[in-house]
């Protein structure tokens, strides 16, 4: 498996941990505490084996998301989508106050250009520029059950278009700070969402995302 050298990897190990707690105090601004949790023991790849029962969901949900959904969610094994972080370094920022609306996603800080990755088998839906998400990809699950946005990205990773098929674990991506991110804390805002109807597939009801990570960020 492909590892940094040992310096390279000391010094982000290093800049991951400021990065962390700048980011969580700029999310306690809104009064919402952070909040980490147990996680699931990951599943081997492709083993045929019996899953844990799905995860508790953290925080409000829409009624247009039923328990079917979330299981179904939980089938999907999602990883970490940021290379080389762990569940257990993750923090629940899906509740924070942002203005009058909640967060409705999370963040994962990472130093800049650090690969962002798929968290789960897709099809790239969108490439967007914004002034709120900045440089955005919108994919889709095989099911087109649901929809995961990456924002305020580097860059994309060269030659990604929309169309693409992509294997979980692969980079699609780099952590940045476009958009409106703090141009300090660079982050991947990581958003997961119901598939809406019609033409506005990518605005369905929002799922915290933060119980159903199943494999950490790490690239086979």
């Amino acid at each position: 498996m492909w590892e940094w050298p040992d310096r390279r990897r000391a010094q982000r190990r290093a800049a991951h941990g400021v990065l962390l707690m700048a980011l969580a105090a700029c999310s306690r601004g809104g009064g919402e505490p952070l909040v980490a949790a147990p996680r699931p023991a990951p599943i081997p790849g492709r083993a045929r084996v019996a899953l844990p029962a799905t995860p508790k969901h953290v925080g409000s949900l829409s009624d247009a998301v039923t328990p079917a959904d979330l299981d179904a969610l939980w089938a999907r094994q999602l990883m970490v989508p940021v290379e080389g972080v762990a569940r257990l370094a993750l923090r629940d920022s899906f509740s924070a106050k942002r203005g009058p609306a909640i967060h409705g996603a999370i963040d994962i800080p990472a130093p800049r250009y650090t690969p962002v990755v798929a968290a789960d088998d897709c099809v790239i839906g969108r490439l967007t520029t914004g002034a709120l998400g900045g440089i955005v990809i919108y994919a889709i699950d095989p099911t087109e059950q649901f929809v995961y946005y990456y924002a305020h990205l580097q860059r994309y990773r060269r030659g990604l278009a929309v169309g693409d098929r992509v294997a979980k674990g692969s980079v699609i991506g780099y952590v940045g700070t476009t958009g409106n991110a703090p141009p300090n804390t660079p982050h991947l805002h990581f958003q997961l969402m119901k598939h809406g109807v019609g033409r506005t597939w990518w605005d369905g009801p929002a799922i915290n995302p933060f119980s159903f990570f199943a494999l950490d960020g790490l690239r086979p």
